[in-house]
């Protein structure tokens, strides 16, 4: 008898179906195809337990199954379940007319008990658009899934439980989120705030800065001075996810397998800081079945390299196409896939080796050349991708002990999304330009038209500091935003002084 049950398979952040078919005819042989790994063809050892262990049996008869479409690698022990299902059904164990209208996937236990899956909102979301009455997946995944409407989810714990479903035995609780409560009631979650910082009023300037017109930031001071601490609350004062941006952003962590239990949709930017040690595989994404990296995973976030020289160059340098083009495609010789990585990179380093360069207090003990050696491992191509450089100095001791509370971060999120807002007008009719920081050198010229005055301080600045070329858009970019914030419709001489001291790396003779 032959019976049909569907999984799925993730590619790149979108789910395909995969028809499992399921044949019992004549022999003993057991067969499986359809380009399976090897975790799915171990399947069959760990469903004869599982079915053993719930009191039902595997047919002692030649069984092939196939895996379609069959040019589509399969990995991973997901299709357990529906395998199991398939070969119950095809074996008269079960009702075989309704096992087709439903998802199912799952890893089995020997003792038949459910282990959660990655990747299980791609596959919900492609569940409902082919139509099927509901998916029966891992209780731990059941709430991920929930949140796509117009499909039934059951959570299961044991596959007993299915049996039982299928045999009119039992009826699942169906797993219901109301997926809007669901994300405005976590919008305001976040554990840490811009008034936990003391001092730093010119640092916070900056990150309302960088916040309103999606500009990067690097950071440059000693140790303890706080860089991490300001970087951890950027997302903060970011404006709130939507739910497009949501949903789009918690379907790479599912597929990343970065999703807890009681998690349904992420409602907060995320925030990513990985170590020094990454590898260029960790940070972009790829291995042999590509899986997002570091930059995906910071999408529509923050993504913070601390001690940024510390990396090794070839991890800095990859990043230099997502930065631009936010997106990363990862390519195979059969396949390619996309992940978004639309982030906003704040990183942070010390001064040089010791920490202490252009200290107020300590002196520094590097040797000549050794600062410029230092800051030479960051390429000019990646600088020249950072609009905000921020020399961050340590707080002093009166400062550190002021009880006088510093101003939240909503407070400071609502005047950056007034900013956002402006720019959202201004490039309506740009799909590809959201912010300030996106714009190209044609559009800014039309955007950051300078007046006589204006003009003259800039020209002035690029001398007498010894700018580098690099500098003058990127200060064009960062007074723009300066502007918006002030709600001027012009750049003027203030918005391009401004502009100007946030571009402490471009002076040619910064580190002597």
């Amino acid at each position: 008898m032959l019976v049909k049950t569907f999984g799925a398979t993730v590619i790149g952040i979108d789910a395909t179906i995969v028809t499992v078919e399921v044949d019992i005819g004549k022999g003993v042989q057991y067969f499986l195809v359809g380009l399976p790994d090897n975790a799915v063809r171990e399947s069959k050892q760990r469903i004869e337990v599982a079915m053993n262990s719930i009191g039902q049996k595997i047919p002692r008869k030649g069984i092939t199954i196939n895996m379609a479409p069959a040019d589509i690698r399969k990995e991973g022990s997901a299709y357990d379940m529906t395998m199991a299902i398939g070969l119950l059904a095809a074996s008269d164990q079960i009702p075989a007319e309704t096992v087709g209208d439903y998802l199912i996937m799952g890893e089995l236990s020997l003792d038949g008990g459910v282990q959660p899956l990655k990747g299980i909102l791609p596959i919900a979301i492609e569940a409902r658009k082919r139509g099927f009455k509901g998916m029966i997946i891992p209780k731990a995944n059941a709430r991920e899934a929930a949140i796509v409407s117009d499909l039934d989810v059951y959570g299961v714990d044991n596959i007993k439980e299915v049996v039982d479903f299928f045999n009119g035995d039992l009826a699942l609780q169906r797993t219901i989120i109301d997926t809007r409560e669901e994300f405005f009631s976590k919008l305001d979650e976040s554990l840490v705030d811009f008034a936990d910082v003391k001092g730093q009023e010119n640092i916070k300037r900056a990150f309302e800065i960088a916040a309103a017109g999606g500009h990067n930031v690097i950071l440059i001071g000693p140790p303890g001075a706080g860089k991490t601490m300001l970087a951890k609350r950027l997302p903060t004062i970011l404006p709130p996810l939507n739910l497009h941006e949501a949903l789009e952003t918690t379907k790479i962590h599912s597929v990343a397998g970065k999703m807890r239990s009681e998690d349904s949709l992420l409602a907060l930017r995320p925030f990513r800081s990985p170590h020094h040690t990454i590898s260029d595989v960790a940070l972009v994404g790829g291995g042999g079945f590509p899986q997002p990296g570091e930059i995906s995973l910071a999408h529509n976030g923050v993504l913070f390299l601390d001690e940024l020289p510390e990396f090794k160059r070839t991890v800095l340098e990859v990043m230099r196409q997502p930065l631009e083009d936010r997106v990363v495609t990862i390519s195979r010789a059969k396949f390619s896939v996309e992940f978004p990585a639309s982030f906003q990179l704040v990183a942070s380093m010390n001064p040089c080796p010791c920490g202490y360069f252009n200290h107020p207090d300590k002196d520094c003990v590097c040797g000549p050349g050794i600062v410029q050696r230092y800051l030479n491992k960051i390429s000019g191509p990646l600088l020249d991708r950072i609009d905000i450089h921020v020399e961050v100095t340590p707080v002093n001791f009166d400062e550190l002990t002021d009880k006088r509370e510093g101003e939240k971060s909503n407070s400071i999120r609502e005047r950056v999304m007034k900013a956002r807002d402006v720019q959202e007008k201004r490039y309506e009719n740009d799909k590809e330009i959201h912010a300030n920081a996106q714009m190209s050198t044609k559009r800014l010229k039309e955007v950051c038209p300078l007046d006589t005055a204006s003009e003259k301080l800039l020209k002035t600045a690029m001398e007498r500091l010894d700018l580098s070329a690099r500098a003058y858009d990127r200060i064009l970019k960062v007074a723009r935003t300066v502007a918006d914030l002030g709600n001027s419709e012009n750049i003027k001489p203030e918005h391009i002084a401004e502009a100007i001291q946030y571009r402490s790396l471009d002076r040619e003779n910064w580190a002597g």
